[in-house]
């Protein structure tokens, strides 16, 4: 029997993994699930360079293939999840704010103690998510394509902004548990909500990179299970007919 092949979802935290990791291996149950938590936002790391980002991308799934054993061939795809943070606001909709030593994200501004120090991180990140935007493989040769939180995961799944982390833990665990035996629930979710971008992926990035859409509740996810969605719609009709 052949070997299922890798679908590498790469993303920032343990909460993400925890929200979303037993609902993507039921949606890619045809393949072979691995979740990369990369501790962090590689988006706004300041030692890559933004012309190095695809290279660095690269590097997170060959490490991962190495120490499987792995070659590009047993790879379907990437799926790169992060989340937006404001990234694409006007530095006059970053207010200083003495007492916010951790950014406070609202619908309109980001309030920081080190105001110029968001400039910087934002215009980075900028410059790596407009070429993260448009990147087709990784690797050399497997698809991959990047979806957006906004303004971040918990936002998006929990309509909170600013969770500590003891939320973000357990909104993530009563997410999964929600949706784990409701997959047709969670693509509804998803893919339907006031908060889903499913006018094309190059589109729904030209959306999200303007005025204040990064701060907003948005997402595109959806548009990655669009096939599925399609195969479960149809596997129904047959069942149903027979």
């Amino acid at each position: 029997m052949a070997r299922k092949k890798v679908v590498f979802v790469i993303v920032e935290g343990p909460s993400d993994d925890a929200a979303l990791g037993v609902i993507l291996n039921r949606l890619f149950d045809k393949s072979k699930v691995h979740i990369e938590i990369i501790h962090g936002d590689i988006t706004t790391d300041l030692n890559i360079d933004p012309v190095d980002i695809a290279s660095a991308l690269g590097k997170i799934v060959k490490d991962y293939a190495e120490s499987m054993h792995f070659s590009q061939v047993h790879f379907q795809q990437v799926i790169h999840l992060v989340d937006m943070d404001g990234a694409f606001i006007p530095n006059t909709s970053i207010v200083e704010n003495p007492d916010a030593d951790n950014p406070i994200y609202s619908l309109t501004e980001i309030q920081t103690a080190r105001p110029e120090q968001m400039a910087k991180r934002n215009e980075h990140k900028q410059r790596v998510l407009n070429r993260i935007s448009k990147l087709k493989k990784v690797w050399a040769s497997i698809p991959y394509q990047v979806y957006y939180m906004s303004c971040n995961l918990d936002h998006v799944l929990h309509g909170k902004l600013n969770s500590s982390d003891e939320e973000k833990e357990n909104d993530a665990y009563s997410f999964a548990k929600k949706y784990k035996d409701d997959i047709d629930g969670f693509l509804a979710f998803i893919s339907d909500s006031d908060f889903s971008r499913m006018e094309g992926y190059s589109d729904s990035w030209a959306f999200i990179k303007k005025d204040h859409h990064s701060l907003e509740r948005f997402t595109n996810f959806g548009l990655c299970f669009s096939n599925i969605r399609k195969e479960r719609a149809e596997q129904e009709t047959i069942q149903k007919s027979e």
